[in-house]
């Protein structure tokens, strides 16, 4: 039983889900959530640009 077949097995391709329906709520939901994530994405933008915050981090003493 020697087979020509080599390495690991295909998966089985998943069949398609079909097209939810969204009522109102969801779709309001969806919009919000859209929103949020858009607005969360420019301000890490904004907060790469300016650096470190505050400016003051670990100050060294003036000790020679």
């Amino acid at each position: 039983m020697s087979s020509k077949q080599g390495g690991k097995a295909k998966p089985l391709k998943a069949p398609k889900a079909d097209k939810k329906e969204y009522d109102e709520s969801d779709l309001a939901n969806l919009q919000k959530k859209k929103e949020e994530e858009k607005a969360l994405k420019e301000l890490r933008a904004k907060a790469q640009q300016k650096g470190s915050f505050g400016g003051s981090g670990l100050k060294k003493s003036g000790k020679k």
